[in-house]
């Protein structure tokens, strides 16, 4: 006896082919949609309300402004200082090393950007060469190490 004779054997049903006449077991006549009506037609968008303009969902959102407002804006990554005690000391932070030491993700980073923000502490003396905060320089310089080239996303 093999393995697949022991097994208990399992009963495959096909779905119901809803609107295929009365035969199919689901159908004839209306099909489950009821009875006249758009609805029981054809397809309806999904954000379609009737008629009621004043208070559709469309018109309930609010508008920006300006020329860019279709386009979707991309934040940096955001890395806590406190992470920054897991690379070696005196080493030099860029966007390189938080890929390699597996801190940032590569695609998120090069797209995006990083910037580090001051949660946490920092006990390690470290050169950045990534956008930092405020609190986030000071407390950098304040464990003895330097901030280079500091721009803000």
């Amino acid at each position: 006896m093999t393995d697949m004779e022991s097994l208990p054997k399992v009963v495959l049903r096909s779905k119901k082919r809803v609107g295929r006449g009365y035969g199919s077991g689901k159908g004839g006549h209306t099909s489950g949609r009821g009875a006249k009506g758009q609805k029981a037609r054809g397809k309806i968008g999904i954000l379609f309300e009737g008629v009621k303009m004043k208070k559709s969902f469309i018109k309930r959102l609010p508008l920006k402004r300006g020329k860019g407002k279709f386009k979707c804006q991309n934040k940096p990554v955001i890395v806590k200082l406190e992470y920054l005690n897991l690379l070696q000391a005196n080493a030099n932070v860029d966007l390189d090393l938080l890929i390699k030491s597996n801190i940032v993700k590569e695609k998120d980073a090069r797209e995006n950007g990083v910037k580090i923000l001051g949660n946490g502490e920092i006990k390690k003396k470290l050169n950045v060469y990534v956008a930092t905060s405020n609190s986030a320089a000071k407390k950098i310089e304040k464990a003895g190490g330097k901030v280079i080239n500091q721009s803000k996303k």
